[in-house]
């Protein structure tokens, strides 16, 4: 049965919240170790990393927020609001925030322009720590403003993401994510492969090599993919993508994301943002809102994202 709209752009947000906060208090520990101490991860748990109560989100939730209250807002992607709203964010001092993010974004408040930052941090990072998941976990909100203009969504995915994580894995991760995600929106049959197909001759090797047996499993042509749990952004692609495609319930998908160990928020964020959309926010397991401060927040914006036309 499918599921409207608004309950797939409301499944979106708030299964990304979901994902972020179930995630967030075993933050790098080892499968083995979240296993020993908890069992299976179903609650939303206090304390932990971060030591922060039950339910709370962290960067990925956050900054998914600026990008929704400056779309909202505006009706449209002004992107040096939404750096001046990311250095707010990181002025504020919160508990959780990514290296190459802070680098970015400590350029921006130096004077440095939004398109300039992130290069800049990009081009001075080694290879193996300039390609982390930092836009990835939050660009979300754009597949819902643009989900009827694959073109903009793609150049908008791909700018945002540049303001701190400039290299081109990054941007097109966030472009093939969000192509994703507006496809479920729109309830195309399909979903991932639509979005490959489109921009098979932009993405780089590296995503697919990556992506290939995802659609496999989406397919029923394989079951196994060997996933990675660390903050890379096209391992965080391919695991959000397995989990969120291939479970057969939401809470299944955010449960087994988060029971990967490492990087629990993120990999929750992306498979929650996935699972959301594909099932719609009823599937989403009512227990995990009650610890949710976001929650109303999140619904208002959904549903003020599905009204522009940018």
């Amino acid at each position: 049965m499918k599921k409207n709209r608004r309950s797939r752009a409301e499944g979106m947000l708030l299964g990304l919240a979901c994902g972020d906060a179930l995630g967030r208090p075993v933050e790098f520990r080892s499968p083995e170790q979240i296993e020993r101490v908890h069992g299976r991860v179903t609650e939303m748990l206090a304390s932990g990393t971060h030591g922060q109560p039950a339910g709370t989100i962290t960067d990925d939730t956050q900054l998914a927020l600026c990008i929704a209250r400056s779309l909202a807002e505006h009706g449209t992607f002004v992107p040096e609001d939404i750096a001046d709203r990311f250095a707010a964010w990181k002025e504020s001092g919160p508990f959780d925030i990514g290296i190459m993010t802070a680098s970015a974004l400590r350029q921006i408040e130096r004077g440095e322009p939004w398109n300039e930052a992130g290069r800049r941090v990009w081009e001075s990072s080694p290879e193996g720590s300039n390609a982390g998941n930092g836009s990835l976990m939050r660009c979300a909100p754009y597949a819902i403003a643009y989900r009827n203009q694959p073109a903009e969504l793609v150049e908008v995915s791909r700018q945002s993401s540049s303001i701190t994580h400039a290299d081109p894995r990054c941007q097109w991760s966030c472009a093939l994510f969000n192509q994703t995600l507006a496809n479920l929106l729109n309830d195309v049959d399909q979903p991932l492969e639509t979005a490959v197909t489109a921009l098979e001759a932009e993405l780089p090797d590296e995503i697919h090599e990556a992506i290939h047996p995802i659609q496999e499993c989406v397919r029923g042509e394989r079951t196994d993919v060997d996933l990675t749990n660390s903050g890379d952004v096209v391992t965080t692609l391919q695991a959000g993508l397995y989990h969120g495609l291939t479970a057969e319930t939401a809470e299944e998908a955010i449960v087994d994301a988060v029971m990967m160990g490492g990087d629990t928020d993120t990999i929750g964020a992306v498979a929650g943002a996935v699972t959301g959309t594909r099932f719609g926010c009823d599937a989403l397991p009512e227990r995990w809102f009650g610890p949710l401060s976001v929650r109303e927040e999140l619904e208002t914006l959904a549903a003020e994202l599905l009204t522009l036309e940018p």
